[in-house]
């Protein structure tokens, strides 16, 4: 499994990795995607990291664990295959974006466009048994995926966190915000965009408008 993390974030990772729980993770893991059908595919587990490097990082949304039905999770928190019919929470970001900034209803889920811009698709837990969501909370990943946030925060300055539903706006104790702009709202499933808490945040124009100013490329939505 570790094989499949870049070289970029190992250096940055180097001494969580050396750390035992991250041993007892990995051997649950591998014995998880032995035993179970497992998602992502074990091969694209650490996709949100390869795909932003930390010198290109500008943005991060934090997900929960990935989705647990066939051919669904591909890595990215939120993003799906291109052949993959568009979650709803997806579909809601979607709504919110063509609400928010114009931009058109897309025709597939794949988000690796963004991750290619330097927005870090981060689910707090990184893999999940079929069928079975919140099957791999407490093997580690949690520790593991709050140092993550902790090194950004670290090492990087004016980063914009979207954090989105209680889960997620709990991580913003791990997180300078003398150094970093935080946006929370609620999260954009049904069950809360429904009762008001995720529509009309516009995080994605106010993403912009931070990084506008503060001499940061935008991203392209």
């Amino acid at each position: 499994m570790l094989n499949n993390l870049n070289k970029d974030w190992k250096i940055h990772l180097k001494e969580e990795l050396d750390k035992d729980y991250f041993f007892n993770l990995t051997t649950r893991v591998n014995q998880e995607y032995s035993n179970y059908i497992c998602f992502p595919p074990i091969d694209n587990i650490f996709n949100s990291l390869n795909f932003c490097v930390l010198s290109k990082l500008k943005v991060v949304i934090i997900g929960q664990d990935p989705y647990h039905q066939q051919n669904q999770a591909n890595g990215l928190s939120f993003s799906v295959g291109k052949d993959v019919k568009i979650p709803p929470s997806l579909n809601n970001i979607f709504k919110e974006l063509n609400s928010d900034i114009n931009k058109p209803l897309p025709t597939n889920g794949d988000l690796t466009y963004l991750s290619k811009q330097g927005v870090l698709l981060l689910n707090s837990c990184l893999s999940v048994r079929m069928s079975s969501p919140g099957s791999h909370y407490n093997f580690g990943w949690e520790i593991f995926t709050d140092k993550i946030i902790s090194i950004i925060s670290e090492k990087k300055t004016n980063v914009v966190f979207l954090l989105w539903g209680n889960k997620s706006i709990s991580k913003s104790k791990l997180i300078d915000t003398n150094k970093h702009l935080i946006l929370t709202s609620g999260h954009p499933s049904p069950l809360s965009a429904n009762r008001g808490y995720w529509f009309g945040n516009r995080h994605f124009s106010k993403t912009n408008d931070y990084l506008k100013n503060n001499g940061l490329n935008q991203i392209s939505w």
